[in-house]
């Protein structure tokens, strides 16, 4: 597959799609909306991006609603706008694993690939798996991984949150109950551990577990086997569990508030999730993932990201991790409207976890005793920032746009709304 197609004077496209294309002057007599539309006639979603130096703002978004990638002003933003396209165009279309449930565990970063290597170890073992990892790091997904890739994969996979129920709910639901157990138990109910039976049952938020259900999970894990509230009969089952916990399990151990000889019967594999913050090769394509998934389950055209807005997310933290950045995506797809295009505008992440930039006081401004102009004042620090992120990288716009998290459009409208207002003042 060539990885560049180059169209100028002659509108002539190939039988093989390529990668990208580039539309450059001179444009002949074909109007550049055609060419782009005949491109994705030809080739459903081909980012086309659009060299016209002379493009005003409103011919830059008669373009982009024809279905540009991108418009540039500038010849020297070319090479950086292609790297960044095919950089896109290959997250969004990874190689497709070998094994399905490697599917289940989106990343290529070097702390994906040992978590993948040891699901693929442990999968067809036995064993009971301990998989830690902060809140949102995806534990439920590896166990699901870790099921599918193990010969019980066709057998059903049985979740349940320790945290979401009390103790008595809890314990009729790991176990189920007899009619007459207890008051409202009008008739029988099979526990989350009989329906997996043969299959693999999830144990989430393990570490928030009442002590006196501790011991009767700990008997379940030493013989497979345990009584149903009211019943006196053994049920046995074949199960394979996994427990995920977002806590230091052996710091509730010296605390006594877990048993330790439940936390060496879990702990058999220990799985740890790394935090995205310790990943963030994979924001690009989990993001891609994500903004995928919404965008089937909504109805709508699969949106992209600027190269500004994934270098914004790469440089976040993100401390509720991948939960969050699906939900980021999520409210992202949804104020973006009908554009094709997603701006770091787009994303706005809380500010008080936002990492600051190295270099930047953050004292406040003082406030004058005769007090100051709003306007005047914040239009000065704003021009201040442009200024000096231009002279950075030396009048480069898209350059100086990324440093400020902007998107071009944005930078070129501050430029001039704030060229107006430094006229003014001067005058």
């Amino acid at each position: 597959m060539p990885e560049v197609l180059w169209i100028d004077d002659s509108f002539v496209l190939p039988q093989e799609r390529p990668t990208a294309a580039v539309l450059r002057p001179p444009f002949a007599e074909a109007d550049p909306a055609v060419v782009i539309e005949e491109c994705h006639r030809r080739w459903p979603g081909l980012p086309v991006i659009v060299l016209q130096p002379a493009a005003t703002l409103a011919e830059a978004v008669r373009l982009a609603h024809a279905g540009a990638h991108c418009v540039l002003a500038e010849e020297s933003e070319l090479k950086l706008s292609i790297d960044s396209t095919l950089r896109a165009t290959a997250i969004r279309h990874p190689r497709t694993p070998d094994e399905p449930w490697r599917r289940l565990l989106v990343g290529v970063s070097p702390a994906m690939d040992h978590v993948a290597e040891v699901i693929r170890l442990v999968a067809r073992r036995r064993s009971t798996v301990l998989v830690t990892g902060e809140t949102g790091t995806g534990k439920e997904m590896a166990a699901r991984a870790i099921h599918a890739a193990g010969v019980r994969a066709a057998q059903p996979l049985v979740s349940i949150n320790c945290s979401a129920l009390p103790e008595n709910l809890l314990e009729a639901e790991l176990f189920g109950h007899v009619r007459g157990a207890f008051t409202g138990a009008l008739s029988n109910r099979t526990g989350r551990f009989e329906m997996a039976h043969g299959g693999t049952i999830f144990l989430d938020e393990i570490g928030d577990m009442p002590m006196d259900l501790q011991s009767k999970l700990l008997r379940v894990l030493q013989e497979r086997a345990f009584e149903r509230l009211g019943s006196s009969e053994t049920v046995k089952v074949d199960v394979r569990v996994i427990a995920a916990t977002n806590v230091d399990l052996l710091e509730r151990v010296r605390e006594g508030r877990f048993r330790e000889d439940l936390f060496y019967r879990l702990n058999v594999v220990p799985l740890s999730l790394p935090p995205l913050r310790e990943r963030k090769a994979d924001i690009a394509l989990l993001s891609a993932h994500f903004i995928e998934k919404v965008c089937r389950h909504e109805g709508l055209p699969i949106k992209e990201l600027s190269p500004e807005t994934v270098a914004r997310l790469e440089r976040y933290d993100w401390p509720g991790n991948v939960r969050q950045l699906e939900n980021a995506v999520e409210m992202a797809v949804a104020l973006s409207g009908d554009r094709m295009l997603l701006y770091p505008g787009d994303f706005p992440l809380p500010s008080t976890f936002v990492p600051k930039a190295a270099g930047v006081s953050q004292t406040s401004v003082p406030l004058p005793d005769h007090g100051l102009d709003f306007e005047q004042t914040i239009g000065a620090i704003e021009l201040s920032l442009l200024e000096q992120a231009l002279r950075r990288t030396s009048g480069n716009k898209t350059q100086a746009a990324d440093l400020l998290n902007l998107n071009r459009t944005t930078l070129n409208a501050k430029l001039k709304s704030l060229g107006a207002l430094a006229k003014a003042t001067a005058g």
